[in-house]
């Protein structure tokens, strides 16, 4: 017999945890969550610099792989995706930008209204606690973000002197109100711990009994009565399980995950859906279109002074390392791999930031361990200087392999498929030559690790971009957002067009991609969709 609840929301990634939480703060509403993975509990999660643990561990990782692609020199991009209660926010690399106010006013303009900055703004006030280097707070929201400037490590000085060298703006806090320049990045730490929505939202929901989670839950098709959805099948140890929603059924599976339920579902392009063998239910072309995703690049320099390498690579700076984060909660283990960056405009002549950089204070190396693949950092002072086109204008697609919801997905993401994003791909790698050049950062660079970026002119940036570049791993856009049903796949209250009692909830409602890392938008996504859709009931 199927089980009732008033709300089903399918995956307890960092949206699904925000929506379990504020559904059912109340107490007058049901709530059952259901997540393909487990519970997230390996100690690599809570461990903020355990990024680099749980990067290929196919427990907590889905491990995807996208199609060839001849622009990127035939090769298939690494799409790792969070597998288990937190989603990707729980192995992800804690970077939390809210995006520029831009990146939410395009999305208004582009046809989701009451989705501008001045209404997000707002959102990322009540969810977040600021937390400053001396714990003194700043807000209520339960979402807490520490500023680590205390804790970064001293080569990353060379990166701010290199900025002021070269006319650069510099900024505090990239959330703030003067985002624009070399920053310390902010990360989503609590008490030295991964504060991700699994953590700050779910956790205290759980607690609630009128919320239910299921584990290993893995969603085959949702049922509809005509054109209202009603229900939700799944399989669960060995069976096949059917839960009703009274009031809706919310998709938070992610950008790859939400669109292949829905075709799985019947909505989707109609002759893919019946190539498959999948009867459709609504002809809706969209679902899985409109991919978009940062591609970045870094660049390796051995240094000239001592980096993180030399704390985390010897066995003995390991076990510091170890010890003060199990005493104190500080310390490199404490703090992301991305520890400085910014955003930036590769020409003085733009009117918006067009480049995300990254400065990191270690280098690393990816190695096969047996059936494991592990990072580790060199045994050598190294840093990185990396960095991402913020806004790509090429767009690719999502879509289902076989009418299996266990199949792994069709990714084929068009990369640099415009003029525009090859000539931002330059511009990008022409501001890091410019700040690998300069003064400040000359004389930290003992020498280059693999390409040199100093030697290139625009043709070998873009030729070496091609063969080294990778995700960045901020897919959305796959259900995007939008007043019209012709364009788009749900409306601005992130209503399915076309159907009752369906809403998608996560990054793949994205208009636009914002100009850096998704995390932080993907939870205020979903902190703002529980008050449109507790307004409606």
């Amino acid at each position: 017999m199927a089980e009732n609840y008033d709300f089903i929301i399918i995956g307890a990634g960092s949206a699904g945890c925000v929506l379990a939480e504020r559904l059912s703060a109340s107490g007058r509403h049901s709530v059952l969550i259901l997540e393909a993975g487990g519970r997230g509990r390996s100690p690599w999660i809570a461990l903020p610099l355990g990024y680099g643990k749980t990067f290929f561990d196919g427990r907590v990782n889905w491990k995807y792989e996208a199609e060839p692609e001849e622009a990127l020199a035939g090769r298939r991009a690494y799409w790792p995706r969070g597998k288990g209660v937190g989603g990707s926010g729980s192995i992800n690399a804690l970077v939390y930008a809210h995006g520029l106010p831009h990146d939410f006013d395009d999305w208004e303009a582009s046809g989701a209204t009451g989705w501008g900055w001045d209404a997000v703004r707002r959102t990322y006030e009540a969810m977040e606690t600021q937390v400053a280097p001396d714990g003194d707070c700043r807000g209520s929201g339960a979402l807490h973000v520490q500023d680590v400037s205390d804790q970064i490590h001293p080569v990353n000085r060379h990166f701010f002197d290199a900025a002021r060298e070269l006319g650069l703006p510099l900024s505090d806090d990239i959330n703030g109100a003067e985002p624009e320049g070399a920053a310390i990045y902010r990360i989503n730490t609590r008490g030295g711990r991964r504060n991700s929505s699994a953590r700050a939202f779910l956790k205290p929901a759980l607690r609630r009994a009128n919320v239910t989670l299921v584990t290993g839950a893995l969603v085959e098709r949702i049922g509809f009565d005509g054109r209202r959805a009603v229900s939700v099948e799944y399989h669960h140890r060995g069976t096949v399980k059917t839960a009703r929603a009274g009031r809706e059924i919310i998709l938070s599976a992610g950008s790859v995950t939400s669109p292949r339920l829905l075709q799985l579902s019947g909505i989707g392009p109609a002759e893919h859906l019946k190539s498959l063998g999948i009867t459709p239910i609504m002809d809706a072309p969209h679902v899985g279109g409109n991919l978009q995703d940062h591609l970045g690049i870094n660049y390796y320099f051995r240094a000239t002074e001592r980096t993180l390498n030399n704390e985390l690579a010897p066995f003995m700076g390991k076990v510091r390392a170890a010890l003060r984060y199990a005493l104190t909660r500080r310390g490199p283990l404490a703090l992301s791999v991305n520890q400085c960056g910014g955003y930036f405009r590769s020409s003085d002549g733009l009117n918006r930031v067009d480049q995300q950089l990254y400065f990191n204070p270690v280098t690393y190396t990816t190695t096969p361990d047996g059936t494991r693949t592990v990072i580790k950092p060199d045994p050598f002072a190294g840093f990185i200087l990396g960095f991402q086109p913020s806004r790509p204008t090429s767009r690719g697609r999502i879509d289902l392999r076989a009418n299996d919801p266990a199949a792994p997905p069709l990714i084929r993401p068009n990369s640099l498929a415009t003029d525009e994003d090859r000539a931002q791909v330059i511009a990008g790698g022409r501001l890091c030559q410019r700040l690998i050049t300069s003064t400040a950062l000359t004389g930290l660079v003992q020498s280059a690790m693999g390409p040199d970026l100093r030697e290139m002119d625009d043709a070998a940036i873009l030729e070496d971009f091609r063969h080294r570049s990778g995700t960045v791993f901020h897919p959305v856009g796959t259900c995007r957002m939008g007043a019209d049903a012709a364009t788009s796949v749900v409306d601005p209250g992130l209503r399915l067009h076309g159907v009752t009692g369906l809403r998608v909830v996560d990054a793949s409602v994205f208009p636009n991609l914002t100009s850096a890392n998704t995390n932080a938008p993907t939870m205020m996504l979903a902190h703002r969709a529980a008050d449109l859709i507790l307004s409606d009931l």
